[in-house]
């Protein structure tokens, strides 16, 4: 049987600033210089990147945005929720998984510049996913979310931002 601890080891996971467990295993060599990149990025970029992810019962990816569109491939274990707040403050829960029959999906897209925090689902040991990110990742274009400037920017999701920011 396929644990998380057995994938942590078996693809030498690493604690993530956000929560969870993560490994780069795709970047791209080729490079997008920043004149041809929107004004939000600071520098070039690899064309896309892309990442494993595991996240267990009982712990989350806090609350944080990225300046690139960012997609989630689901791969083992149980569904992941994924909580995004768009730009015009709509909450959106993404239940990825294996399960299309109860809501699932395989794939989802969390847009750039949206906060946005993951979870297992109730019940759920574990979720092992990957998330691939164009134009590619950078820890530079990381925020993670203040609890309290959050909150104030949108009230009405309050307790789940407390819930899920570190």
């Amino acid at each position: 049987m396929v644990t998380a601890k057995k994938l942590v080891e078996k693809f030498t996971l690493s604690p993530h600033p956000e929560g969870g467990f993560f490994k780069e295993n795709y970047r791209s060599l080729e490079i997008i210089p920043k004149a041809f990149l929107p004004k939000r990025f600071n520098g070039e970029r690899s064309y896309s990147t892309a990442i494993y992810f595991l996240l267990e019962r009982g712990d989350f990816s806090a609350f944080h945005k990225i300046q690139s569109d960012e997609c989630w491939h689901f791969y083992a274990g149980e569904s992941l929720w994924i909580y995004v707040i768009h730009l015009n403050g709509r909450l959106e829960i993404i239940k990825l998984g294996n399960d299309p029959q109860n809501g699932d999906h395989f794939q989802a897209i969390v847009p750039a510049e949206c906060w946005f925090a993951s979870e297992p689902a109730p019940g759920s040991e574990y979720s092992f996913v990957g998330c691939t990110v164009a134009p590619g990742f950078d820890f530079s274009d990381l925020e993670l979310a203040n609890r309290d400037e959050l909150s104030r920017q949108f009230p009405q999701h309050t307790p789940l931002i407390n819930r899920l920011c570190r």
